[in-house]
């Protein structure tokens, strides 16, 4: 039997433990925003519509996360659209954004890479802000910098990407590299759990500690600095001590942890030296500039 707007909106409401969830998912079913929703609540849906509703509650009340759903997750007031191939942007990481906003000077140039970009979360929100700034997004899954080229696109954002595995043939040299790498143990129970579920692992998981990738970064990145530059990531909130050892221990200066809006040690960050304090030896590092390789 068909149903009003109102009358969907209320079962729906009812089942959902988040219940804004339930406008947000008819609205995207009525391809309608969600003040269309209030204005009209004795609009009758054609049936396919209404079954498109029910499909995507059902959907959710497996514990697909809306994100997917929709296609479309909120960050830094952008739209960005998100897939089964990108992790879906969360508040904690524009707290990153503003920290490094913060302490870079609004000159050009400035030279960034995101690394493992997802839909281009870090690198579109720098790029809306510092328009000026080189940037540029990487990440080692086609899919995800398909979706991060779109949302770039869309957005009208000048954002340079690259599929590469971490810096492995990237001289740089950058003002600021910056990630939200993967950081969460294999044997984390949170796996199981919530949205985790259904993201892709390899954007989740480094090794049995979480700090596989972390010190991956932490090595590769210092050579690629500029003298002075800055390296910042995120890492899970009991991460912060073992990250700022691995950054002290690999010759980072200025190292520190900042917080979350929940007070939770959420990003660690430090910078090279600002004189040319050791020799270039990688073997990576052979005349990989990355605006000439692009």
């Amino acid at each position: 039997m068909k149903k009003t707007i109102g009358e969907l909106l209320h079962d729906a409401r009812q089942r959902l433990a988040e219940p804004a969830e339930a406008e947000i998912l008819l609205a995207h079913a009525m391809e309608r925003d969600r003040s269309w929703l209030y204005a009209h609540p004795k609009h009758l849906p054609t049936t396919q519509k209404q079954g498109r509703f029910m499909a995507l509650l059902t959907r959710r009340l497996t514990g697909e996360p809306v994100a997917y759903l929709t296609g479309l997750r909120e960050f830094w007031s952008m739209p960005l659209r998100v897939d089964q191939h990108t992790l879906i942007p969360r508040p904690e990481t524009e707290h990153l954004i503003e920290f490094v906003l913060e302490r870079l000077p609004d000159l050009p140039p400035q030279r960034v890479i995101d690394l493992g970009c997802g839909c281009g979360t870090i690198a579109l929100a720098l790029a809306r802000e510092r328009p000026h700034w080189e940037i540029l997004a990487s990440d080692r899954s086609a899919n995800a910098l398909a979706l991060a080229r779109t949302n770039a696109q869309r957005l009208g954002l000048n954002v340079s990407f690259l599929r590469t595995d971490w810096l492995a043939g990237i001289t740089g040299p950058f003002d600021l590299i910056i990630s939200n790498p993967p950081y969460v143990a294999e044997s984390d129970t949170h796996l199981g759990r919530g949205d985790l579920r259904f993201e892709p692992r390899g954007a989740l998981i480094a090794g049995p500690d979480g700090l596989d990738a972390i010190r991956c970064l932490v090595a590769q990145a210092r050579p690629r600095l500029c003298p002075g530059g800055l390296l910042a990531f995120e890492h899970g909130h009991d991460q912060g001590a073992m990250c700022r050892a691995l950054l002290e221990q690999a010759g980072y200066h200025e190292v520190g942890t900042d917080l979350d809006l929940a007070g939770l040690p959420r990003f660690s960050h430090g910078r090279r030296n600002a004189c040319k304090d050791f020799p270039i030896d990688d073997p990576d590092l052979q005349d990989h500039d990355w605006r000439r390789i692009l």
